[in-house]
């Protein structure tokens, strides 16, 4: 499989896994068409955006395949028919998925895109971080919360970091690129769902209250 194609791939499935995350998330708000339309396209492509504008990449991605656009919009219009099924219990379980996956597929998708673009080891981990990230934090700010990823403790940058160094390290060692994606990618989603199964945390900054 050419390299283009997997990166294709990857993109196409971090689109649908963070524009579920923001669908779920909208619906559970009890939003209109417009407003889970809105979120849904928000989570799926800010952090891209915010990735191909300050690697000045032109035209955006979700502008030079529009196709991405459709398939939010597609998502956002049945979602009334396939989640009929979904209780509102399961729901919250179900984002936590979907968000996860998105999180391991954008963070291996921007750390590639930037590697690709000649970026240093550090700018990629970076480009891949908020590749991964700034979508699910425009999510919870349109969804009037703060975000999850600063405040409930458990590991989720942390896991797209560690995500992207596994695909760098591999990619160094001579690894084939397809293999070196998706070990960086189970490491980056699977990293995000043992700390939401076990209630892995990190330390809270030191107050500077006594």
């Amino acid at each position: 499989m050419k390299f283009e194609t997997i990166l294709l791939v990857i993109e196409v499935g971090g689109t649908i896994a963070f524009a579920m995350s923001g669908l779920l998330e909208a619906i559970r708000k009890r939003m209109d068409i417009v407003g889970v339309f809105s979120v849904a396209f928000v989570s799926a492509f800010g952090g891209g955006t915010v990735r191909d504008v300050l690697l000045d990449r032109r035209p955006l991605f979700w502008i030079q395949n529009q196709e991405y656009v459709w398939i939010v919009l597609a998502l956002a219009l049945t979602a009334p028919l396939w989640l009929r099924t979904v209780r509102h219990r399961i729901t919250e379980n179900a984002m936590e998925f979907a968000d996860a996956c998105g999180l391991g597929l954008f963070a291996i998708s921007g750390a590639t895109i930037a590697s690709a673009a000649g970026m240093p080891s550090l700018v990629s981990v970076l480009m891949g971080a908020i590749t991964a990230v700034f979508g699910g934090v425009s999510r919870d700010v349109l969804c009037n919360e703060i975000p999850k990823v600063y405040q409930d403790h458990r590991p989720y940058t942390l896991c797209a970091v560690v995500g992207c160094v596994v695909l760098l390290g591999l990619h160094a060692l001579g690894a084939a690129p397809h293999v070196s994606m998706i070990a960086g990618i189970c490491t980056a989603t699977g990293s995000r769902l043992l700390a939401v199964v076990f209630g892995w945390k990190l330390p809270a900054w030191p107050s500077l209250r006594d």
